[in-house]
């Protein structure tokens, strides 16, 4: 049996959760506006466990695990819904996350890989999910990923095998409009309240 971490670890580890968020907001932020300028992006939400306060749960990861001790819930990256009006510049809208992740290390030392955020591609005119921005820089890839029917038919749109976006995840409450085409910016994921220690 692994040995109970101490109240100070606890709060650390808990601590570490919330920066992680919040690192994570950041960079919804950074993305959201990168891809802004954009004209087919039309609207770009923060959804997931970045756009709520974070619920206490037993982590993945030892000695939590084992000994049944509830911490902060473990963001394990940035979801963000974008709605296009056209999918014929997915490369370049996906060099543009690439490129705000990096400026945003540069610049502030929030560390946010590329793959850490995850881009629900939705058509503006009817809401209907069309896949996933691809982290590839060609497309196909080649690698098993791309084996995924219909990945790929449209360049750099991703699909993920028996995936189905869950309709109820953009409803108010879950997720927070970031901008919108017809008013510009809206709001700051960074601006959203944190869970209290």
């Amino acid at each position: 049996m692994p040995r109970r971490p101490s109240a100070d670890l606890i709060a650390e580890d808990e601590r570490r959760q919330l920066r992680r968020q919040q690192d994570f907001r950041v960079a919804a932020d950074a993305v959201a506006k990168a891809l802004a300028k954009f004209e087919e992006v039309e609207r770009v939400a923060l959804f997931g466990s970045c756009a709520r306060p974070l619920v206490r749960e037993v982590p993945r990861f030892q000695p939590y695990r084992s000994l049944r001790i509830e911490i902060w819930h473990e963001c394990k990256d940035v979801d963000l819904a974008v709605w296009l009006s056209r999918t014929d510049r997915l490369r370049e809208l996906s060099r543009a996350r690439n490129q705000a992740v990096s400026r945003l290390f540069a610049a502030t030392q929030i560390g946010v890989a590329n793959h850490q955020v995850d881009v629900f591609l939705l058509s503006a005119e009817d809401g209907r999910y069309l896949g996933r921005l691809c982290l590839y820089s060609s497309c196909p890839k080649g690698k098993l990923e791309c084996l995924v029917p219909g990945c790929g038919a449209t360049a750099f749109l991703r699909q993920h095998e028996d995936f189905v976006f869950a309709a109820d995840a953009l409803i108010p409450g879950k997720a927070l409009t970031l901008f919108d085409r017809r008013v510009g910016a809206v709001a700051k994921a960074a601006d959203l309240p944190s869970s209290d220690l």
